[in-house]
């Protein structure tokens, strides 16, 4: 009598389970991500995914988290790995890390800071204590200029009322800074996410031999225009 052959079971089936819906991502687009499908692909029945992911915006939230969490980690490396007395050093050093980390996972840099996908709303109490570690080393530098007296800002637009109780609850995961710090970190942040995000589109053409020197030209006028000479 031949015996039924045992299903084999998967280690750590989780993070397979992720590994698998980054892979589909950059196939067909996080918009298409299916968890049917990566039962097929993993071999094993959809109810098997569920008791991780119960849907597809479960699955979703998950990635987010990872993606800003790795993010978060290359931002915090790159800022610890300059003296805290280089400012202007820690500055450049995590804006090159911002755009490395981009175009090293497109996929998880577009989840997090690309288009939105139909029907998913992120909730926001679980991203955001991964969202706000991830530009807090951004954001502790600009607050380091303004308490050295080297932030060069002398007026800057207010935010507008209602939406300083966002800036508060952020606060409370990724430090706790003042209001222009974090708005002049949010003006940085545009900057370098708007010459990143064309890149990685391909609607921006390579400059330099190496492809990166507009980048590197908005980085230098980023710092001369908020640090102090």
């Amino acid at each position: 009598m031949v015996r039924p052959v045992k299903k084999k079971q998967i280690p750590n089936l989780q993070e397979v389970i992720k590994e698998t819906a980054w892979k589909q991502i950059s196939q067909v687009g996080a918009p298409a991500l299916s968890l049917r499908a990566i039962a097929r692909e993993l071999k094993i029945t959809a109810p098997a995914i569920y008791n991780y992911f119960p849907d597809r915006g479960a699955l979703v939230t998950a990635l987010i988290i990872d993606a800003y969490t790795s993010f978060g980690d290359s931002q915090i490396e790159a800022r610890d790995g300059v003296p805290a007395s280089d400012i202007s050093g820690r500055m450049k050093a995590i804006g090159i890390a911002y755009r490395t980390w981009a175009h090293t996972y497109p996929q998880r840099y577009q989840l997090i800071f690309g288009t939105p996908i139909p029907g998913y709303e992120a909730p926001l109490m679980e991203v955001l204590p991964s969202a706000a570690r991830s530009l807090s080393a951004l954001v502790s530098v600009v607050e380091q200029l303004r308490t050295s007296g080297k932030l060069n800002v002398k007026t800057f637009p207010q935010v507008k009322e209602e939406y300083k109780v966002s800036f508060e609850t952020w606060k409370k995961f990724g430090g706790d800074v003042d209001m222009l710090s974090m708005s002049v970190a949010m003006v940085i942040w545009s900057r370098v996410h708007g010459i990143v995000s064309l890149e990685i589109a391909n609607n921006l053409p390579p400059f330099g031999t190496s492809g990166d020197e507009l980048y590197l030209y908005e980085m230098d006028s980023i710092n001369r225009q908020f640090i102090k000479a």
